[in-house]
């Protein structure tokens, strides 16, 4: 069966988006995303070289040709900061994609959405193609479509928490009324937590921590590659209602002395 994850103008087999901050070294942030089996995997442009040639590169372990590079503003806190960083990265020649982060606060680093709505609206009329990351707002997702971004990234939980999805309901809301993909985007935590976000609907699901944090990255990237295929397949398949009581697994029709 084929089932691709189609965002903008592109289409995907795989629907696991992973980072590559946190890793010992760019040898093993490689045979973590190989693991993993992504295929558009987000760069941190303040935190990791993808734009000097002069001294050791991430381009040079992770092929453009093969991975879609996904610069990610990560760090910035100013719709300004945010535009520049995206700029620079194209000029650089990563391509016009973004994922476009704006930092609200330092603690939490939940987004700072007017900010994040504002650098949307430049960066969508400079001709990239915007993922932003957001609360789990409904009202948030759906202006940020509108405007013509094209993905919306809720965060399941706040950024490297592990924490799972906390809120579901309001992903099944954006998910109710969204025309563009949407992608789980932060606090997942181990391969569950993964096939959840799957098996809510969700169209992808993206990570950095959870895999590069683990005790085994490579191993962990394969495990969420699994649980990523099997949350989707769940959701395709049409899991059975959820009962107060048993239901008997054979019919009763027939049983010998009735």
């Amino acid at each position: 069966m084929e089932d691709f994850l189609r965002i903008a103008d592109r289409q995907f087999r795989s629907r696991l988006i992973v980072g590559t901050g946190k890793y010992r070294d760019f040898q093993e942030t490689r045979r973590a995303v190989e693991a993993s089996g992504a295929e558009i995997v987000t760069v941190a442009v303040r935190r990791v070289n993808i734009t000097a040639r002069d001294r050791e590169n991430l381009l040079d372990y992770l092929d453009p040709e093969r991975f879609l590079i996904l610069p990610n503003t990560a760090g910035c806190y100013t719709a300004e900061d945010a535009v520049r960083t995206a700029r620079l990265a194209r000029e650089a020649g990563v391509g016009n994609w973004v994922k476009l982060e704006v930092i609200g606060d330092e603690k939490t680093l939940f987004p700072d959405v007017p900010a994040t709505i504002e650098a949307a609206r430049i960066l969508i009329r400079e001709g990239f193609a915007v993922l932003p990351y957001i609360n789990d707002d409904p009202v948030a997702a759906k202006k940020l479509e509108e405007m013509g971004c094209v993905a919306v990234m809720p965060l399941a939980a706040p950024i490297g928490s592990g924490l799972g999805i906390r809120n579901p309901y309001n992903l099944l809301i954006i998910l109710e009324q969204s025309r563009v993909p949407v992608i789980v985007d932060a606090g997942v935590g181990t391969a569950s937590d993964a096939a959840i976000a799957m098996e809510l609907g969700c169209d992808a699901v993206l990570m950095n921590t959870a895999i590069a944090g683990a005790q085994n990255p490579v191993l962990m990237a394969e495990a969420m590659k699994l649980a990523v295929e099997a949350g989707r397949k769940a959701f395709l398949a049409g899991r059975i209602p959820r009962k107060l009581y048993a239901t008997a697994s054979s019919p009763l029709e027939g049983v010998i002395g009735r």
